[in-house]
């Protein structure tokens, strides 16, 4: 038999305006997180756990009763830096340390919550893991934009969709996330996918982006934290994934400044 490999993943369903495009993905991504847990069924090699963590003063969003809900957040980025406009954004260390405390998995995943799975994603990803990868990120297929509800996901499924350069799914081993240094950064915004990759590489005994796999997908590719007037958010992310580099440079560099994730260096150099 194959070896037993607990994986968990968690996701940070957030509170969010009529308007924006995740009342129409938060959703969609519950739903294909609960059938890809359940695609695994009673297999004996693979167990999968779903967390879902929110903030302590926001209704709780509902959510399969496959999810397990953590202990609340209690800051965001706004607690530790001053921006023009006031988002509360998490800090992707508070999640992770949530995750990480909250379950005994071998292997953590985080995705962003607007990324949707394909119903054979934890069986392919624990295949991934015997193959001797330890952390990877397997970037997303992009669907059009036309998809509006919970009964489209089978079409959604049947989508190729087009390739994406994004990071946006993470997967590493438990053993190594102590040793992450993740500063005060946060999701939402740009570099956050950098910060993370900046420390799954160094601390990794065999990394690998996967480009072209049809594993996850995202419906249309609006990029609203792409808009000037947040552009602040995205220099704080840069600023403490330079911090990041840097200090992973001295320890277990110099990297290739041709390679990931030393060519992020040359935008600081």
């Amino acid at each position: 038999m194959d070896k037993f490999i607990k994986i968990a993943h968690i996701i940070h369903p957030v509170i969010v305006a009529p308007t924006s495009d995740l009342v129409i993905a938060q959703p969609i991504t519950f739903e294909t997180m609960h059938t890809a847990q359940e695609f695994t069924g009673n297999r004996a090699d693979v167990n999968v756990q779903l967390y879902a963590v929110q903030y302590f003063d926001e209704e709780r969003i509902p959510l399969p009763g496959s999810f397990t809900r953590t202990h609340d957040l209690t800051r965001s980025v706004s607690d530790v830096g001053a921006f023009h406009i006031n988002r509360k954004l998490a800090l992707i260390k508070d999640i992770l340390d949530i995750l990480y405390e909250s379950c005994d998995a071998d292997y953590l995943i985080y995705t962003n919550v607007d990324i949707a799975l394909q119903p054979y994603f934890y069986q392919v990803t624990a295949d991934i893991i015997r193959q001797g990868h330890d952390a990877f990120i397997i970037n997303r297929r992009t669907i059009p934009g036309h998809y509006r509800s919970i009964r489209e996901i089978p079409l959604m499924f049947a989508e190729i969709g087009e390739k994406h350069p994004g990071w946006d799914c993470f997967i590493f081993k438990r053993d190594v996330y102590p040793q992450f240094m993740l500063g005060n950064a946060c999701i939402g915004t740009d570099w956050i996918g950098r910060i993370i990759l900046s420390n799954m590489v160094p601390l990794a005994t065999r990394f690998k982006v996967f480009t072209d796999m049809q594993m996850t997908f995202h419906i249309g590719d609006d990029r609203v934290w792409k808009t000037d007037e947040f552009s602040d958010y995205a220099e704080h992310n840069k600023e403490e994934c330079r911090k990041t580099l840097e200090e992973f440079d001295k320890k277990y560099g110099p990297f290739d400044r041709n390679g990931l994730p030393g060519r992020f260096l040359t935008k600081f150099t």
